[in-house]
């Protein structure tokens, strides 16, 4: 079959997330285009109307999906740790993990003025990042981000070393880091960031 009537109920819109993703990470977001995704995937230019509304709709959508393989990354890493500090830097490494790995999936999802902050799924895809970072905060701290300014202060520095870290890394800016005093790369990174760590 050709065209639009290859896919089944759910394929199309699963196909469109996944070029679509292709499509950002060859062109960026710029240059991103529904055209240009609906081409990839072999349907006409009018297909991805079935499922969004419009480009901001699509990429909306692929930054929500993109919000849960985040985090999926950072519980797969912590998955491995039983200590509340264990946990807390498998959860910054899975946050690199994804981010080196995608990175122009992870520039849309935090660095993107055409996503629509108003859409549903993608503020609670947000909030479940957000709200692993505060639990693993509060399992250190001993009280919650939301109710401790000091927690609140940790969570911030932690998200900003940490998200910092992977720009950078995305960026090929850290390399000669990634073996300082012999160390490894994984090691290199174990040590930076349990420096984002509150005081014991």
């Amino acid at each position: 079959m050709v065209g639009d009537a290859r896919y089944h109920h759910g394929d199309l819109r699963a196909a469109l997330l996944r070029e679509a993703e292709a499509e950002l990470a060859e062109k960026g977001v710029e240059a991103f285009s529904l055209r240009g995704v609906a081409k990839r995937a072999g349907v006409s230019h009018a297909a991805p109307a079935h499922h969004f509304r419009d480009t901001a709709g699509l990429l909306t959508a692929l930054a929500a999906e993109g919000f849960g393989r985040f985090l999926a990354a950072q519980e797969a890493r912590m998955a491995r740790e039983t200590a509340p500090r264990g946990r807390f830097i498998a959860s910054g490494l899975g946050y690199i993990d994804f981010a080196v790995a995608h990175p122009a999936l992870f520039r849309l999802m935090f660095a993107s003025a055409r996503l629509d902050w108003t859409d549903p799924a993608l503020c609670a895809a947000g909030g479940r990042v957000f709200a692993l970072l505060g639990a693993n905060v509060e399992a250190l701290r001993g009280a919650a981000p939301s109710e401790d300014e000091m927690a609140r202060l940790d969570l911030v520095s932690a998200w900003a070393m940490v998200h910092g870290l992977s720009e950078l890394m995305i960026s090929g800016r850290p390399t000669a880091l990634m073996t300082l005093n012999g160390l490894a790369r994984e090691e290199a990174l174990r040590e930076i960031v349990g420096r984002a760590l509150p005081p014991q």
